[in-house]
């Protein structure tokens, strides 16, 4: 399994951006699918966008498309999350999360999962 690392969380205000970085260490990562979760509080862990190892295919939950943006550099072993025009409803716990093989939006087929950082975003 791939170890993960995130960071880049914070505190924001409505309409404002973060970029979140997520480092891997371990595994193969240039075959693996990486993905972005999101946990509010008192809400089950969300889907918010994954990339895929080949052809870097990336799918975006309907509540980020067009806000959010997910990338890889697989030689520095991270994936990253720029999130603009950022809403309260965003506020979270933003964890990355690795699979091999194609991408998906399930959550119970990714194998390794990070510890988390907190994105707040107030009004």
């Amino acid at each position: 399994q791939v170890q993960l690392v995130e960071s880049g969380g914070g505190l924001v205000q409505a309409g404002g951006s973060l970029k979140l970085s997520c480092e891997a260490s371990g595994g193969t990562f240039g075959t693996y699918t990486m993905g972005w979760f999101r946990q509010a509080p008192g809400k089950e862990r969300e889907f918010v966008a994954t990339i895929s190892w080949i052809s870097a295919n990336t799918y975006y939950a309907d509540s980020v498309k067009g806000r959010f943006t997910i990338s890889r550099d697989n030689a520095k072993k991270t994936v990253y999350l720029q999130m603009t025009s950022l809403k309260p409803e965003d506020t979270a716990v933003y964890y990355c999360a690795a699979r091999p093989g194609f991408a998906t939006m399930r959550r119970d087929e990714y194998e390794s999962w990070g510890q988390g950082t907190q994105v707040t975003v107030s009004s």
